[in-house]
């Protein structure tokens, strides 16, 4: 059994049923805003999405035609010796996947603009690697698109600010992004560490499932009262006014320098794509909801 084969096949999976199948939890989340939008264009337009996401899933067609950019998190169990070539295994994944899926290719130079073709290169794709308790080697992928990635910001906080602070501040960059992002959204926030950690944390959070609380009172009160106030603005599906902005805020957190409180935002559209899968020492594997 070679253990990179079996990460390879999973890879190519797992973008392959992240771009054609959307997570339950986002799509029963967009069902339920459906079912209490009160804009009339809203309605519309949450259910032209909802029969998107229904024909790319049964027709096996991509859900937008913004593949995003690809994002590898992985959680390395310890209690195994794990020894896997991720940028090789990965890189291949995503090259096959390009053509196979089919991705758009995405991925150009910064500055000169030039496309490798098949969505890899300088420095692509993402890589998260962590550690994490077990023997079990845990994968998921994001094809992340620019219209949302490009929301993103970072806030490096006084620590006298705190939360009315924080939900000022993202409150703020929610109105100012508008319809760019394509809510109704999901939206990541980072709060502390540093100011990477910050802003890894917050895309992170992204993968958590809709509808589940922080476990952390705290932070579970703060998500609660984000996902209200930000469905206050009116800013609505796609922008066009109603309801539903925001489908769901997460949060993720670590301790912080006591001079410091950095705060990270990561907008998600309303095609939260994700998917994972667990493999075992045996190279078994199964694949899971995130």
């Amino acid at each position: 059994m070679n253990i990179e084969e079996v990460l390879f096949e999973v890879a190519v999976e797992l973008i392959d049923r992240a771009v054609k199948v959307l997570p339950r939890d986002v799509e029963d989340a967009l069902r339920r805003a459906y079912e209490s939008e009160v804009s009339e264009t809203g309605l519309k337009i949450l259910e032209a999405i909802l029969l998107n996401v229904k024909t790319a899933r049964e027709e096996g067609r991509l859900i937008c035609q913004d593949t995003g950019s690809p994002v590898f998190f992985v959680e390395e169990g310890v209690a195994y010796p794990w020894r896997i070539d991720y940028r090789k295994v990965f890189t291949r994944a995503v090259s096959e996947a390009t053509e196979k899926a089919p991705l758009r290719p995405n991925i150009v130079h910064p500055l000169t603009r030039v496309n490798t073709g098949d969505n890899t290169g300088f420095g692509n794709p993402i890589i998260h690697i962590s550690k994490a308790t077990g023997p079990l080697l845990k994968v998921s992928f994001m094809p992340k698109g620019a219209g949302s990635e490009n929301m993103s910001s970072l806030h490096m906080l006084t620590p006298s600010e705190g939360a009315e602070s924080i939900k000022r501040i993202v409150l703020s960059r929610v109105v100012e992004a508008g319809g760019m992002p394509c809510p109704p959204t999901v939206i990541g926030i980072g709060i502390g560490g540093t100011a990477d950690e910050a802003m890894l944390m917050a895309k992170k959070a992204l993968l958590k499932p809709l509808g589940k609380r922080n476990r952390d009172p705290v932070l579970a009160r703060l998500e609660e009262e984000l996902l209200e106030e930000i469905n206050q603005t009116g800013i609505g599906p796609m922008g066009l006014g109603g309801r539903w902005t925001c489908l769901d805020v997460k949060v993720e957190y670590a301790g912080c320098h006591t001079a410091s409180l950095p705060l990270a935002i990561n907008f998600q559209c309303w095609a939260a794509r994700r998917a994972s899968a667990v493999i075992e020492p045996d190279g078994s594997y199964r694949v899971v909801q995130p």
